[in-house]
């Protein structure tokens, strides 16, 4: 435990960002699944592994517009030398099933009809211009896994294969300003709301006061916005902590030092500074991974190798995210420790110093990773 209980508010030692990330793992249960349909359920993560039933498509159909014939009736032909056909091809288009006896659809182009007389002008293989049975999926195969957050193109792919409800889990956290109602507060929970959303998550209820949050029955978990530093108005811990149990108060993170993480009626509650640079590096450092592990998926970890253009600093024990701005394969560092509101403004990535680094040299290729 980083806090006393004698003042939930003074942080007597940062602990290890590793030591937080595990109790998170171990402690942060996934939400009930629920059923939707697939139109809602777009950003949602599969509960259930979706399986198709029947076979798609259910017979071979034809990939163009074209002719339906035989390939061996195009054997050697060329657009010099035409090779006539022995029956007149069969007019099919993009989508049709492909007529008994075809075993490839030609391009338009490719056959000449001459009043009666049809003949081909190129070479057509086997399986040219269709898809066979089974050729988007056998039955059933499986064709999403749970733990998978559902793209447009899986919408899409589930429209296609007639499948219209799936059970899915989609994390209600209620985001709750704690430490007043000044601007920069209000920004960042604005930002964290978004996030949320913008990971398939709904927001409970409104803002209110930290108190009334944590006994709300109808989020999965809360956030709480300010308040986390011993100022003489901060109380957001001490209120965590007559609520439920404070797990960590100090946190070898920077920005974000002071934030806190804890239980309070049966539910997750981070805590975290008012500042929207500090609020922003607790999302990405503890925020993400508290809604992963109630969506029941992997987090989110896409990085790309990226060369830096100037050295990095960092102090050891610290978890230092770092703003960065790219340009092709290289990256600028524009901000540690405190992220300026035009240094905000300019990145488009970030990196993490790990607490056993002292940083990197100027050329050392580090993992990028996007802002939300």
């Amino acid at each position: 435990m980083a806090t006393t209980p004698q003042s939930p508010q003074r942080i007597a030692r940062l602990v290890p960002l590793t030591d937080v990330l595990a109790w998170i793992d171990a402690n942060v249960r996934t939400v009930a699944p629920r059923e939707a349909g697939i139109a809602d359920a777009l950003g949602r993560t599969l509960a259930q592994e979706i399986r198709i039933a029947h076979a798609m498509p259910a017979q071979a159909i034809c990939l163009r517009d074209g002719f339906a014939l035989q390939s061996d009736w195009t054997s050697d032909a060329s657009s010099y030398a035409p090779a006539p056909l022995p029956q007149a091809p069969l007019r099919v288009g993009a989508g049709d099933a492909l007529p008994p006896g075809a075993d490839c659809v030609a391009a338009l182009d490719d056959v000449a009809i001459r009043g009666e007389r049809a003949e081909a002008l190129a070479v057509v293989a086997p399986g040219d211009g269709i898809l066979p049975a089974g050729g988007d999926a056998a039955a059933d195969q499986s064709l999403l896994n749970a733990g998978r957050r559902l793209r447009a193109s899986d919408v899409a792919l589930l429209c296609a294969a007639t499948i219209s409800r799936v059970i899915i889990r989609a994390p209600c956290i209620r985001v709750v300003r704690a430490g007043g109602a000044d601007d920069i507060i209000a920004s960042a929970a604005q930002m964290m709301a978004a996030a949320i959303v913008a990971e398939g998550g709904t927001i409970s209820g409104e803002d209110g006061a930290l108190a009334s949050a944590l006994q709300d029955n109808d989020a999965d978990a809360v956030i709480a916005i300010g308040g986390t530093g011993a100022g003489r108005n901060d109380a957001s811990v001490t209120a965590l902590a007559g609520a439920g149990q404070v797990a960590f108060h100090g946190i070898g993170l920077r920005p974000g030092e002071t934030a806190a993480i804890g239980v309070a009626n049966a539910k997750p509650v981070l805590v975290v500074p008012g500042r929207i640079d500090a609020a922003l590096a607790c999302w990405l450092m503890l925020g993400q991974r508290v809604f992963a592990r109630l969506a029941g998926r992997d987090v989110n970890d896409v990085a790309a190798p990226v060369t830096l253009t100037r050295k990095i600093t960092s102090t050891i024990g610290i978890a230092d995210v770092v703003l960065l701005k790219r340009s092709g394969s290289e990256v600028e560092p524009l901000a540690s420790g405190y992220w300026p509101v035009r240094a905000l403004a300019q990145a488009d990535s970030y990196c993490v110093v790990a607490p056993e680094s002292e940083g990197f040299p100027a050329g050392a290729i580090v993992s990028a990773r996007a802002l939300p």
